[in-house]
């Protein structure tokens, strides 16, 4: 028979080789050595010298092409093919694994084959097996040959430990797939483990299985047969050196594989697109993971394997420059380019301490202060890697790395326990390219207890807010007025000079205002308008001040809280900062009385020399001597034009003060048989709803129904309207009908409100009546306007007072003059009353346009004048700068 040419796959035994064709590997066949037999390997422990005989012939023939005859066949059981095999050397087995010692002359081997030829091979294999023998060679030695071999590893955890850095020798039993393999390690010369190991830093497709529940076949993956043969026609019973890494969830063996020329395999399959990385591995492998990736990115590039479909990401702009000017959390911030617009962007595969865990969210304010403290107002570099698409609740966000002085931002989050890596899913395209360093920065951050991995939470960090009310504002002021440049942070920029501060050392939250200069309102809301260069005033402050580390001066606070004084940014006077780019005027009595006057003045001067901002179109020829229109120069919607003077009416009644709303506006109960009606239906209106037979709660409230309300204050019910509806939220704003305050609650605190003897339509209507002060002007700026408020409320509230009616509107809104009850006469002067009183205290002004009704009453109109003349001279409420109307 002529001879085949084959290449060896694999060698079973000392005396059994698997072949396959040289073009087709997956064209198999198992040949068997001619006359001989060698010990055999079995799971249960090897026979003497198996291994030795299996691995002279292993290191011969795996991975070359011979040439190879079949003498015989015995068609039983696996119907096994025996012959010869020549080597390119032109040596041949068996003989040469006889003539070594490794295998024996079979017992039967004379009536295998019976011709002349066989007759003369056994011959000279019988020479030549007297000669081994004689030698003690192979087999035929004394002594050795026992191996211990376990296929059992009992503690994986253990042997990692124990292993761990070390280059353990191995051989390749068996491919499983492109990821996993049979490894035989070397321990010692005469103890061997086999089992399973995982490639590391990688995930191969797998292939064609059985699956064991229901004996059905599953089909391989895309690739997956390609990825096994790859790694089989290199790996497969070659040396190879293994570096155990850790362990697998599932308890299999982590390891670098390395061929002993090639180096590791992983990058080799990664190239040639045959396996994917894993994130799971990058703590294992360290720096090695970027080769990894490197190699995966290059299949990526050559569209191969399973790559073949990838389409390129588009390139970003490339690193750009931007400035930090804000600080949302721990891994979201905004950044200001050289245009001066913002944009906000997230880090890249990193997560602030989340919210949601009750262990890591004590660490989310310290992760953004640590971030604030390091970035706020910093130049950084950054590069965009990719967006990630709007979900439900989020918006499209940026995903970027940032650097700061060379150093990546979310790495040092990470590296501080500030920060999570978050767990891509395999498809993502915006991780940051240095995610496995962030992934170890993580785990050393675990290991050592830094930041949120402490088990340790920080002590929670509690403001008091000291502008709360005046009462409080007054007790701080002695203790900072006291202290020179004490240091702040700026937490929010309310306008062009009304901040809110933190003063960690105090734990004190304050409102600041800035003294000595006035700046332009900003709009409040999309529906407000700005005063001219408002918003760029704002804008301004924001971007010099917000999140900034300052120090502040206090000098006084004003009627509602606020704490006025000078605010130092990088030491620098930040009003005369505003002033200098014309945002801001400088108002002459508070610059005097903080002693920064001839600063501030200089630096008004320099910015109507360079007609910047506000002084655009200065002239100084026609210099204006007179300050700027101010707070309270428009009318509040209370008074407007009029025509004619008309007669005006006495009409005197009892009332009660029951509400007054954020525009000044009042609720009253005229005194009476209304009133007397409502005390009787109201404890009747009590002792119904205490019935649990009446507590049948209200499932789908309307706007503008009536219903019975439980107050939250004090748990009562009284009669109320639906003003709106929060249908999500279960949740109604509803007006007290008979006080007229409005809250919003709950709808399980609703009750229908359809009884007759309760009925606003048909037994006793609502009490609360609308009313306003006559011949009063409240004050447009929001803080006067606040402070003239709580001057009515406090004066006026649930108090018994005789209103004059001065006039009634269509819808029933009255305008009235009050007066205390001890007016019992009712024959009080305008000047006596609580309207003057509001004028007195600088609260409010006299309408510059009077209505007509308040033209006939001009006599008490200059008497109010006296009293807001006296204001102003004494510098109260809303006059504290000043006239600022004097000029309209």
């Amino acid at each position: 028979m002529s001879l085949l040419e084959a290449k060896v796959k694999s060698v079973l035994s000392g005396d059994t080789v698997v072949l396959h064709n040289v073009h087709n590997p997956k064209m198999e066949k198992t040949l068997s050595l001619a006359f001989v037999s060698a010990p055999r390997l079995k799971r249960e422990g090897d026979e003497q010298f198996a291994f030795e005989s299996r691995d002279f012939i292993r290191r011969l023939l795996v991975g070359k092409v011979v040439q190879f005859r079949v003498l015989y066949k015995i068609p039983t059981g696996a119907n096994r093919e025996y012959g010869i095999i020549n080597l390119p050397n032109k040596t041949s087995l068996p003989e040469l694994a006889v003539a070594e010692g490794w295998v024996k002359i079979r017992d039967d081997a004379g009536r295998k084959d019976d011709s002349d030829e066989a007759t003369a091979t056994l011959e000279k294999l019988q020479v030549l097996e007297a000669r081994a023998r004689a030698d003690s060679k192979g087999v035929w030695q004394e002594a050795g040959g026992r191996i211990s071999s376990s296929s059992e590893l009992s503690d994986p955890k253990t042997f990692v430990e124990d292993n761990k850095g070390k280059a353990l020798d191995a051989i390749v039993e068996k491919v499983l797939s492109g990821d996993r393999l049979i490894v035989r390690l070397l321990l010692s010369p005469t103890e061997h483990l086999q089992t399973m190991v995982l490639v590391a830093g990688l995930r191969a497709p797998s292939t064609k299985r059985t699956n064991v529940s229901d004996g059905k076949e599953q089909p391989a993956e895309p690739f997956g047969e390609e990825a096994h043969q790859f790694i089989e026609t290199r790996l497969l019973q070659r040396n190879v050196v293994i570096n155990v890494l850790g362990v697998s969830p599932n308890g299999q063996l982590v390891a670098n594989v390395k061929h002993p020329v090639q180096g590791s395999i992983a990058p080799h399959l990664l190239r040639a697109g045959l396996a994917r990385c894993t994130d799971h591995h990058s703590t294992l492998l360290g720096q090695e993971m970027g080769t990894l990736r490197q190699a995966e990115k290059e299949a990526k590039s050559n569209r191969v394997g399973l790559h073949h479909g990838h389409v390129a990401q588009k390139a970003g702009a490339g690193e750009m420059e931007a400035v930090v000017g804000r600080i949302q959390s721990a891994d979201t911030l905004f950044l200001r380019g050289k245009s001066g617009g913002e944009r906000r962007i997230n880090l890249s595969s990193v997560r602030q301490p989340k919210p949601s865990d009750p262990k890591q969210s004590p660490w989310g304010a310290e992760a953004k202060e640590f971030l604030r403290k390091k970035l706020i107002g910093k130049h950084v570099k950054f590069t965009i890697d990719g967006k990630r698409a709007a979900t439900e609740g989020y918006d499209e966000r940026e995903m970027a790395t940032v650097t700061f002085q060379g150093k990546n931002v979310g790495l040092m989050l990470v590296e501080n326990g500030m920060a999570s890596v978050i767990r891509h899913r395999q498809e993502d395209t915006d991780r940051s390219p240095i995610y496995d360093e962030l992934l170890l920065a993580e785990q050393a951050a675990q290991e050592g207890q830094k930041g949120m991995w402490n088990p340790k939470a920080p002590a929670a960090k509690q403001y008091v807010d000291y502008s709360e009310s005046l009462e409080k504002a007054k007790r701080q002021l002695t203790l900072l007025s006291r202290q020179k440049k004490v240091p702040a942070v700026v937490d929010f920029v309310k306008s062009g000079s009304r901040f809110t501060v933190l003063v960690p050392r105090e734990n004190a939250k304050l409102t600041f205002v800035l003294s000595g200069i006035r700046a332009p309102r900003s709009a409040r809301n999309p529906a407000d308008k700005a005063e001219p260069f408002g918003q760029e005033a704002h804008d301004f402050a924001n971007k010099r001040c917000q999140q900034r580390d300052v120090e502040i001066d206090v000098e006084d606070c004003d009627k509602v809280g606020g704490f006025i004084g000078t605010l130092y940014v990088n030491r620098e006077n930040f009003a005369k900062v505003l002033v200098e780019e014309g945002l801001a005027t400088v108002h002459a009595y508070s610059a005097e009385k903080s002693g920064n006057s001839n600063e501030l003045f200089a630096a008004e001067q320099k910015a109507k020399d360079a007609r910047k901002g506000l002084w655009h179109d200065y002239d100084p020829s026609q210099e204006e001597t007179e300050e700027a229109t101010g707070a309270g120069a428009d009318t509040n919607g209370q008074n407007g034009d009029g025509a004619a003077a008309a007669p005006r009416t006495k009409d005197y009644r009892t009332v009660i003060v029951t509400h007054v709303d954020e525009t000044g506006k009042l609720k009253v109960q005229e005194e009476g048989a209304g009133t007397s009606a409502l005390e009787i239906m109201m404890t009747a209106f009590r002792k119904f709803h205490l019935d649990p037979l009446n507590n049948k709660p209200l499932d789908n409230p309307k706007a503008g129904e009536y219903v019975a309300a439980k107050f939250t204050a004090d748990d009562v019910w009284y009669r109320a309207r639906i003003r709106r509806n929060d249908r999500e939220a279960k949740k109604a704003e509803v007006v007290y009908i008979d006080f007229g305050n409005s809250e919003l609650i709950p709808w399980s605190r609703l009750r229908k409100l359809d009884q007759p003897q309760f009925s606003p339509q048909s037994k006793l209507k609502a009490q609360a009546i609308d009313a306003q002060l006559s011949f009063l002007q409240l004050p447009t700026n929001p803080e006067y306007l606040a402070d003239s408020v709580n001057f009515i409320l406090a004066e006026t509230s649930d108090r018994k007072m005789v209103a004059k009616v001065d006039q009634v509107e269509k819808d029933g809104m009255l305008w009235v003059t009050l007066f205390d009850e001890a007016a019992a006469d009712k024959k009080a002067a305008v000047h006596d009353s609580f309207n003057a009183e509001v004028v007195s205290e600088g609260l409010a002004m006299v309408p510059r346009k009077l209505k007509a009704w308040e033209k006939g009453a001009q006599g008490l109109v200059e008497k109010l004048k006296e009293k807001e003349k006296e204001a102003k001279e004494e510098r109260r409420g809303m006059w504290e700068y000043g006239d600022l109307t004097e000029d309209d």
